[in-house]
């Protein structure tokens, strides 16, 4: 009988010879044809600086826009009907003196909403205002009759404002201790860094858009921050979880390095975060088309807003931000270092690679094809009990 012999190879050298073709997820997660997050950290660390940049500069120059809720003052609002902002506006200031801050037209059709925004009144400018706006303009209230019970006022006090300011800040404070807590416990401690870093981006970055555009801070607009900022740590523990999964005892091995493992890793989960986000932002935009535009309810608005904005700059934050810091914190340690050094070491067919990193001895068995072998028999005729099978290593 004649010899034989018995190739083993791993999945995707059996895949690639029998010519099988993988979709594109198949190939993210599996490492074929991955997208480099890792090497190319240094653009998302420029392309992040920049922002940065932009939004703090933003917040220094233009401020924030805080609302009434904040700030304190005066609230006029009525049904828009035909009304015309800047013809009202005009109105209020002749009756007032005042200039308001902010007069705009919310929602849609039959439910549209003139909104004037001022500094606190007295309600002697208060009375004035109404009673201007309606004999100039005519609002109608929801019978459609023309009354100036149709304009609606509130005031809040700065003394509010202030108080509804420093539990802003304080729901903030506990906020990212709660989280900075979470991750060391759930995670490494390079893991923790990275986590909280990116997170720290995340809401400069939301606040830079605020500033940037002069978008209204309100309550919701806080809770809606707090939500997201929720979102981006738990899709970021998500990703993380998975490279904790692909290197363990990536020491142990000369295959690859922590950064290829963790790029693996990334590709791995960027269709599931991407899902996740879109997933996220449908019932987000569905909220805005119904309950903003068409039915013009503000406070609606500006969770839906703070929300929409925020998942979209969770998947940067959570793909191309938080892992490359972790594999740059993971790198500087020396042990990682001389485990890169052997890794390329070994690829290049070094014969002083087994020095570099003198712990690690059976990798060849475990990236080189191994063959099981058949000797001949001794004799012609022998019985096929009398075979000895010895995988060989090659």
């Amino acid at each position: 009988m004649g010899s034989s012999k018995l190739t083993f190879q791993s999945p995707a050298e059996n895949s690639a010879d029998a010519g099988v073709t993988r979709s594109r997820y198949d190939r993210l997660y599996t490492g074929e044809g991955a997208i480099d997050f890792i090497g190319r950290s240094k653009l998302w660390y420029g392309i992040t600086l920049a922002l940065v940049v932009v939004a703090l500069a933003a917040m220094l120059v233009r401020g924030f826009n805080l609302g009434i809720d904040f700030e304190g003052g005066t609230k006029l609002s009525m049904p828009a009907g035909d009304l015309v902002a800047e013809e009202v506006e005009t109105t209020f200031i002749d009756a007032t003196g005042v200039t308001p801050e902010l007069t705009q037209i919310v929602g849609a059709g039959d439910a549209r909403t003139l909104e004037i925004n001022s500094e606190h009144l007295t309600q002697q400018q208060i009375d004035q205002a109404r009673q201007a706006i309606f004999e100039q303009h005519q609002p109608l209230d929801a019978e459609g009759n023309a009354s100036p019970d149709a304009i609606g006022d509130s005031t809040v006090s700065e003394s509010w404002g202030s108080t509804i300011t420093n539990r802003m800040l304080l729901a903030m404070g506990v906020f990212l201790l709660a989280a900075a807590a979470y991750v060391a416990l759930r995670l490494k401690r390079e893991m923790a860094v990275a986590a909280m870093a990116a997170l720290l981006v995340d809401g400069v970055l939301i606040l830079g858009t605020y500033a940037l555009f002069g978008l209204e801070i309100t309550p919701a607009m806080i809770i809606g921050l707090l939500t997201v900022l929720t979102f981006s740590i738990y899709d970021t523990v998500i990703v993380f979880d998975k490279v904790r999964e692909n290197t363990a005892g990536v020491l142990d091995s000369r295959r690859s390095t922590y950064a290829e493992e963790a790029n693996l890793a990334v590709n791995q989960t960027v269709m599931r975060s991407i899902s996740t986000s879109v997933i996220s932002a449908l019932p987000i935009i569905s909220l805005m088309v119904v309950a903003v535009w068409m039915m013009g309810i503000g406070t609606l608005r500006d969770l839906a807003l703070i929300q929409l904005i925020g998942v979209i700059e969770g998947i940067f934050s959570s793909l191309f931000l938080a892992t490359p810091i972790l594999v740059s914190l993971v790198n500087r340690q020396d042990k990682h270092k001389e485990h890169a050094a052997a890794v390329e070491a070994f690829r290049n067919g070094d014969a002083d690679a087994e020095a570099l990193q003198p712990e690690v001895r059976h990798e060849e068995a475990a990236t080189r094809k191994r063959t099981v072998v058949a000797p001949q028999p001794t004799e012609p005729h022998a019985p096929a009990t009398s075979f000895t099978w010895r995988p060989n290593a090659r």
